[in-house]
């Protein structure tokens, strides 16, 4: 099994979560979030890339953010279209082709796939969610079965409510045919929001990665 990790909804102990060497770190940009970010990321190494998280976010506003913090992907977690898809891919390749455009779905009992289809040429991710009335931060998870039906050749980010007892249920999807880049944590990991518990995040970096 070899899975990525993303921790998400940096807050507050950033420098302590940044020496466990997480593949990523999520920071919200999403001022409805109990874990909005709007503070200064301490120094952490280059290997680590930093991922900005948006909702219905106007492209000027993602850029500035793009610019601040030195972010590595931007990850759409509202109702953006195609077409706002093509366009922060146009403002990207002119000043940071680098970056990467990960597209958030939400899938709640059932989920058809064939939605996904358009954006397949336009963004780098797709992280799928568990559908829930607020975006994201739900602590639920979907029935990650369903997987078993997507077909695109997009690679998958898995969230939705995964916590530090799921590393065997990550394996046998795995096993189960299922390709999963990289896990996406967040409230699972908490002893408020935005702080994490760096022991019990340091326990599941090495049981996913053992």
């Amino acid at each position: 099994m070899s899975m990525l990790l993303k921790i998400c909804g940096m807050k507050h102990n950033i420098a302590e979560v940044a020496k466990l060497q997480p593949d990523y770190l999520g920071f919200i940009f999403y001022d409805q979030s109990p874990r909005y970010f709007d503070g200064v990321i301490p120094k952490i190494s280059p290997e680590i890339r930093k991922v900005g998280v948006f909702v219905n976010a106007s492209i000027a506003f993602v850029l500035s953010k793009i610019s601040d913090y030195g972010l590595k992907a931007v990850q759409l977690h509202g109702d953006e279209d195609l077409i706002y898809c093509h366009e922060l891919r146009k403002a990207l390749l002119k000043q940071w082709p680098d970056v990467e455009i990960w597209k958030v779905f939400r899938i709640g009992a059932k989920f058809d796939f064939r939605i996904v289809q358009p954006f397949e040429k336009t963004v780098d991710r797709f992280l799928f969610d568990t559908l829930s009335a607020v975006h994201g931060g739900s602590g639920k998870k979907f029935d990650w079965t369903l997987l078993r039906d997507y077909e695109a050749g997009v690679p998958v980010i898995l969230s939705g409510g995964i916590g530090p007892r799921d590393v065997n249920d990550l394996q046998k999807l795995d096993e189960s045919g299922v390709s999963v880049f990289a896990v996406d944590v967040n409230s699972k990991f908490e002893l408020e929001p935005g702080h994490k518990d760096i022991s019990v995040l340091k326990n599941f970096k090495d049981e996913l990665q053992r």
